[in-house]
């Protein structure tokens, strides 16, 4: 308990999935957390939770992907609270599953504008903020695929740019104590994959979706495994922890292999028109 006791963590994309349960496990340890989201409904509701729990919370909309949205809600946070210590870059979208050939510039604009973007403007008007706080730590949820790729190449390409990302600024924000490091979640059970399911005709188990056998763990992760790596990096106990990557993936970047089923247009073994 208390692993954050006396931080302010802003948390985005945190009305669902990895988010809400970052968003509920900062507040079980300590941490004043602003949940930031566009899906205001599950956004309210994970306020209501944490509070009910005992934890201390509030919800701002907002669309990381709009810097000037970015400026005013995390001026609006730090005005709230005093003070920002902890920046968790959560906010995602997936897509990009089309062949390069085949990829739209606007479905590449839409996936880099919230999975790289994003965490670029967060960071850059957090940043500020922080550095009167004294410092923290900023942790950046990135992807599996974002170091062994997949069939997804503009996610992937989101991803391991943001990884790329996580190193430079930890460099650059030294000088603000400022620690910045990316977490690489492989397959989780999140409402992401529960949309998967729906566009495929309900397929009633997981293991249908990624098949066991192609993760060593044998399983996807549950949201809360995430959640605990990022907890982890945020806190004081990982104050020599920078410019790191930390994998919670199952084994997978060991053992890379297909993801989707081949009914997925594009998969691996389909020969391109």
């Amino acid at each position: 308990m208390d692993r954050v006791k006396g931080k302010v963590a802003i948390v985005t994309g945190a009305a669902n999935g990895i988010g809400e349960a970052t968003a509920k496990l900062m507040a079980k340890e300590g941490a004043k957390v602003a949940i930031v989201d566009i899906d205001d409904a599950n956004g309210k509701r994970v306020i209501k939770e944490i509070t009910a729990a005992g934890g201390t919370a509030d919800f701002w909309h907002m669309d990381v992907s709009h810097a000037n949205e970015v400026e005013k809600v995390i001026e609006e946070i730090y005005k709230k609270y005093g003070q920002i210590n902890i920046l968790v870059n959560n906010a995602g979208v997936g897509g990009g599953r089309s062949a390069p050939h085949k990829t739209t510039e606007a479905e590449l604009d839409r996936v880099f504008g919230i999975n790289l973007k994003g965490p670029f403007f967060c960071t850059k008007y957090a940043v500020p903020y922080m550095s009167k706080s004294g410092g923290g730590s900023i942790v950046n949820v990135a992807s599996v695929y974002g170091i062994i790729g997949g069939d997804t190449p503009v996610y992937d390409a989101s991803k391991g740019a943001l990884r790329a990302m996580s190193k430079s600024d930890a460099i650059c924000l030294r000088k603000h104590h400022i620690r910045v490091n990316s977490i690489h979640p492989g397959n989780v059970w999140t409402p992401l994959f529960e949309q998967i399911e729906k566009s495929l005709g309900g397929i009633p188990e997981e293991s249908d979706i990624l098949g066991s056998v192609r993760v060593p763990a044998g399983r996807m992760a549950r949201p809360m495994e995430i959640a605990w790596g990022i907890l982890f990096l945020a806190s004081d106990e990982a104050s020599y922890v920078n410019g790191s990557e930390l994998l919670i993936d199952g084994g997978m970047v060991d053992a890379p292999l297909p993801v989707y089923p081949p009914q997925i247009p594009e998969a691996p073994g389909i020969t391109p028109d």
